[in-house]
């Protein structure tokens, strides 16, 4: 049977049509999975030439494409501020998963916590104390910010955790504020105040006493009167002293003194301080020996200002020595300066010594030693306003030096002192 010609004809054509479109699909496919490919190693390539059909497509990706990688460099800078940030930070900062693997920590978190490659531990390796490990479990438990003070006395530190939930990724971000500083500055203003109060409560109690005594007829008493009054007046000297001290301690903390430096000879300094409390040590039954060579090297300071100090720290130790020991004045060129020392004084310097073989000091009170009213033993201090050496450590730190104590308790203490050599 016989196809009439005008069915073959449209058969054909379709036929070819349907080749060609089926061709031409294909090829476009090929390019495409081409061009798609390039663009995986170069994603800022064009489209092949004679492909106007990609135009659009390939315009699209470029679009795409650029704005990723602005997005990417977004990214990347905001990741660096980050990153620049946590690094500064003086908080420490951990970040944890659900499971309680640390997954960032910055440098305070790993100076705070002593764990340099806290990454991937857990939660309870880095923290290391059930107190700290209890509120990041709370925070877990309730979904909810969960904050501690918690005092560590073997790191000597006081620290403040706040742990926040992070409720979509289940993990936590733990900030550890370190208030060691503050504490102890709080401390530091808790005695101040409770010190001073004691120190004015004593001679204005003893002046109300004697004044109460004068005016209920003591005044006319030829021998009780004049006797009261110099007590009175031995009162209002220590008052006045304590005042004295205090505007001079203000002054110098705020660097409102002017220092008077010049070339100062070391044992020059050193026999002058001897000679003033000469007799006083004899006094109290003991040796004030002096030993420093005469070629140690000058050093510039304020003569008057360096004296004073010499003159307090001898002052104390006569007042804490037993009768029959000595006390010893000596300088030396310094060496080398121990740990930390060599960020507060530059070498060459020239070390002070005032030492005696007193009573001492208990080892956890010497590093309040040098506060404003701080005494070690206010039943046995004596007379003094506390004020002495706190004066004493702003004067040798004005002259860019450093002042530090080391005693046995029951065996004696040694003050030193550092003052840079002359140019």
């Amino acid at each position: 049977m016989l196809v009439p010609l005008g069915v073959l004809v449209p058969i054909a054509v379709a036929l070819i049509a349907a080749v060609w479109v089926a061709w031409r699909h294909l090829s476009l496919r090929r390019r495409i999975d081409e061009y798609a490919r390039t663009l995986r190693g170069d994603p800022g390539a064009t489209a092949p030439r004679g492909s106007s059909e990609l135009d659009d497509l390939a315009s699209a990706l470029r679009v795409a494409t650029s704005r990723f990688q602005e997005q990417l460099t977004d990214l990347g800078h905001e990741r660096d501020r980050l990153a620049a940030v946590l690094d500064q930070m003086t908080d420490g900062v951990l970040i944890a998963d659900g499971d309680g693997r640390i997954r960032l920590a910055n440098p305070a978190a790993r100076r705070f916590f002593a764990t340099p490659e806290p990454l991937d531990r857990s939660i309870a390796e880095v923290l290391r104390d059930d107190r700290l490990i209890e509120v990041w479990r709370r925070c877990q438990q309730t979904g909810e910010l969960q904050s501690e003070s918690v005092e560590i006395p073997l790191r000597q530190r006081f620290l403040h955790l706040i742990a926040i939930p992070d409720l979509q990724g289940k993990g936590s971000l733990l900030l550890a504020q370190d208030l060691t500083r503050v504490r102890r500055l709080e401390t530091v203003r808790r005695d101040f105040v409770s010190n001073i109060s004691h120190e004015l409560r004593t001679p204005l109690a003893s002046l109300k006493a004697l004044t109460e005594t004068l005016q209920d007829g003591a005044l006319s008493d030829p021998e009780a009167g004049p006797r009261f009054l110099d007590r009175m007046v031995t009162e209002v000297d220590a008052l006045t002293q304590m005042a004295q001290e205090l505007l001079d301690l203000s002054r110098i903390e705020s660097a409102q003194v002017a220092l008077e430096l010049s070339r100062v000879a070391p044992q020059e300094l050193l026999a002058s301080a001897a000679e003033r409390m000469k007799t006083q040590a004899e006094r109290a039954g003991l040796v004030l020996r002096l030993e420093c060579r005469a070629d140690v090297p000058a050093i510039r300071a304020d003569a008057s200002r360096l004296e004073q100090v010499l003159v307090n720290l001898i002052h104390n130790a006569v007042k804490f020595s037993r009768p029959g020991g000595a006390v010893v004045l000596s300088a030396e060129t310094a060496e080398e300066l121990s740990s930390g020392m060599s960020d507060v004084v530059k070498l060459p310097a020239v070390r002070f010594a005032v030492h005696d073989d007193g009573i001492g000091i208990p080892a956890d009170e010497v590093p309040r030693i040098f506060e404003r009213f701080y005494r070690v033993d206010k039943a046995r201090s004596g007379g003094g306003t506390g004020l002495g050496l706190s004066i004493a450590r702003h004067i040798v730190e004005a002259h860019g030096g450093a002042i530090w104590v080391e005693s046995i308790e029951g065996q004696g203490s040694t003050f030193f002192f550092l003052i840079p050599e002359a140019a």
